[in-house]
């Protein structure tokens, strides 16, 4: 299924929440849409899903206006970030309510049901209780009743930011595998940056109810639209001047022997390495390294930055 919509305006509570915004996703694709808290991004999957009507604008399924569409006639599954399962159902029974409710016989639903557990990494569960469930198993039994009615389309709201850590980069992880097996059209709301980059083909930035920047994960890490985004996407490295600033990307300065600046911090993050430093001009870098053998607070480093590293972008000024 191919989505899109149109000028979409929201507002609630004489708040405009969403403003003039428009974006496609094209059949089979996977798009995370990426802000802070009170962007607009449930808000926007809720448009899409027919939760909610917009004040302004439209949205196309196929091509077709399906701003007037009751939600469960879109053909869209919906996962949210808290799994909502029935405590009194099994794990087989939320699974098929979909199924149930669209008048399945009980013959093809236990067939389709399995068949959605399976790809979850649930197989044979069917019978067990949902209050013996972890927090991930819940969340992948969410998912296959969403996927159990054969949508054409999928939307998850935050579905893994319920969730700590390791369990969390663990489900990504089956996420992404999700997606690469099912021939869906994908949009992922999460305001977690990894979770963006990992699992969306396009991630669109939204900012204050508009999309700032939809691009792919390398293309809008390289080139931020301004400074705001690039911030947000995590980097710290930021030169003002005058209307412009210049980001230096973590990865672009370079750290060796010699007494240019001082190591403030060290923060390892898997195989990649954080390195906080302040040059003896007073002024703080990041840089990212990978080797196995990284400075330690207090030492004194050299400071080298890599031309290519750096992206001339506006600087962001927010409506009065």
């Amino acid at each position: 299924m191919r989505l899109a919509v149109e000028g979409l305006g929201v507002t609630l509570g004489g708040r405009r929440v969403l403003r003039d915004v428009s974006l496609a996703v094209a059949e089979g694709e996977h798009l995370a849409i990426l802000g802070p808290s009170g962007s607009g991004k449930s808000t926007l999957l809720r448009v899409i899903c027919g939760l909610r009507r917009p004040a302004a604008g439209r949205v196309l399924l196929d091509g077709v206006d399906a701003t007037d569409v009751a939600a469960h006639r879109r053909g869209v599954g919906l996962v949210f970030q808290d799994a909502s399962l029935f405590p009194h159902r099994s794990v087989g029974g939320n699974v098929g309510f979909g199924l149930e409710l669209a008048g399945v016989g009980a013959t093809e639903r236990a067939l389709r049901v399995a068949q959605a557990l399976a790809l979850v990494g649930l197989e044979g569960t069917e019978g067990r209780e949902i209050a013996t469930l972890s927090g991930g198993e819940a969340q992948r039994v969410a998912l296959a009743r969403a996927i159990a009615p054969g949508p054409r389309a999928l939307l998850l709201d935050e579905p893994l930011g319920a969730l700590d850590g390791p369990l969390r980069e663990r489900l990504r992880e089956d996420l992404r595998g999700v997606f690469e097996r099912v021939a869906l059209t994908v949009v992922h709301v999460t305001h977690d940056v990894a979770e963006a980059f990992a699992l969306g083909d396009r991630v669109a930035v939204l900012r204050e109810g508009e999309v700032a920047q939809i691009a792919p994960p390398g293309e809008l890490w390289a080139h931020p639209a301004d400074d705001w985004v690039a911030r947000f996407l995590g980097m710290r490295n930021l030169r003002a001047h005058g209307d412009h600033v210049k980001v230096i990307r973590p990865e672009a300065v370079r750290l060796g022997p010699g007494g240019d600046a001082v190591v403030l911090a060290v923060e390892r993050r898997g195989g990649a390495v954080l390195v906080r430093v302040r040059t003896t001009a007073g002024e703080m870098l990041e840089a990212t390294t990978t080797d196995l053998v990284s400075p330690a607070p207090g030492d004194s480093v050299s400071v080298e930055i890599d031309p290519a590293g750096i992206v001339d972008v506006p600087a962001w000024a927010p409506e009065l």
